[in-house]
């Protein structure tokens, strides 16, 4: 006789979910959706592209989170009623169905709950990554591009958009340095645990045959501005400079001066751009970026919080804060929350959500 009882583990998911819709507060987000919908609707939104892009988009991704969250509290009843009828039936495919859904609820509501602790001023802003090889010479660089594909792939796991800025190759394998940005809401709240230095051991393919090499990352993550948040740059304090891009062979991008770098001159920040076809494409992005790092710079110094927001990341012995160990044995370990797993491959192909869960509660209890 099938007696399938579920019933506490799904009361503690519905406790958790309780917590959770106050903490978004639901009948906030509904106003704010009409307040928004209102304004879609007006007749003269796209005279002004710009603002109807921003009021769209603010509106889409406050209809996502109140979806995301009336269809969870659907999938918690629909699941008491699959109980229910596995029990009647003594169907045991149903209950195992039951215990399915169990699972992937308690990820998901998981997840959101991970979320509510993301009440940071920049958390809710899409993010800008940069990844820099460090100390370990070649095996640093090809590390540098297995973390770039590694971010990449956890962001289409996610269903979220992701573009590659700039990337600048090393001359053996891998890459110096590349920026991609990531335009989802929370994505800066989300992937900010993950600056700091990245520390590989494996057995080297680039060295001699049987010996270990430790070789260093750096990831650099921060807010991606909104035009409203835009600071001034006089032209005097930027320096300009075009070239061609560099890469693999073949692509448009490499036929003409197309690249660009800006340099700002007062605090030597440099950004490159290269990925988009035109110069004007790319000094626009580039301008992008540079203003979201001279702002948040600004903010870290009025604040006095730059090592909490950024802090110095160096990329060798003594920094790290993440070990992918491939040889002797494998294990991926952050050494702040002290989470880890046995399986570096499924990391490399974006399998950070515990990681990153676990960073954002380490980083919540620190400052509390």
């Amino acid at each position: 006789m099938l007696d399938l009882d579920l019933s506490a583990q799904i009361a503690a998911l519905r406790a958790t979910f309780r917590d959770i819709r106050t903490v978004i507060d639901t009948e906030s987000l509904q106003i704010e959706i009409a307040r928004l919908s209102k304004q879609a609707g007006a007749q003269d939104l796209w005279d002004d592209p710009t603002n109807a892009q921003k009021v769209t988009s603010a509106l889409s991704h406050r209809q996502s989170e109140l979806t995301r969250i009336t269809r969870i509290e659907s999938r918690l009843d629909d699941l008491e009623v699959l109980i229910e009828l596995a029990n009647e039936a003594h169907d045991e495919e149903s209950a195992a169905e039951a215990r399915t859904e169990l699972t992937s609820l308690q990820q998901t509501i998981g997840d959101l709950e991970v979320q509510t602790l993301l009440d940071g001023e920049w958390d809710a802003r899409p993010a800008v990554i940069t990844i820099r090889s460090g100390a370990g010479g070649v095996d640093a660089a090809d590390f540098a591009e297995m973390l770039l594909r590694m971010y990449l792939r956890w962001a289409e796991k996610r269903g979220y958009p992701a573009a590659v800025m700039d990337t600048s190759y090393a001359e053996e394998a891998g890459i110096k340095s590349a920026t991609f940005e990531i335009n989802a809401p929370y994505a800066f709240g989300t992937l900010s645990v993950e600056a700091g230095t990245h520390r590989l051991v494996r057995m080297s393919p680039f060295g001699a045959a049987g010996k270990r090499q430790t070789s260093f990352a750096a990831v650099e993550v921060i807010p991606l501005i909104e035009e409203t948040d835009t600071i001034e740059i006089p032209d005097g304090d930027i320096r300009v400079d075009v070239f061609r891009s560099s890469g693999p062979g073949g692509q448009s991008v490499n036929t003409t001066d197309s690249a660009v770098r800006l340099t700002h001159l007062p605090t030597g920040t440099v950004v490159s751009m290269q990925n988009e076809k035109s110069q004007i494409q790319n000094r626009a992005a580039a301008m992008r970026v540079l203003q979201s790092r001279l702002l948040l710079l600004q903010r870290e110094q009025e604040a006095a919080q730059k090592k909490e927001l950024a802090g110095t990341i160096t990329a060798s012995w003594g920094d790290q804060m993440r070990s992918y160990v491939l040889a002797p044995y494998q294990m991926v370990k952050d050494l702040r929350t002290e989470f880890e797993v046995n399986n570096p491959s499924a990391v490399f192909d974006g399998e950070l959500d515990g990681f990153i869960a676990a960073g954002i509660r380490w980083r919540k209890q620190r400052v509390s």
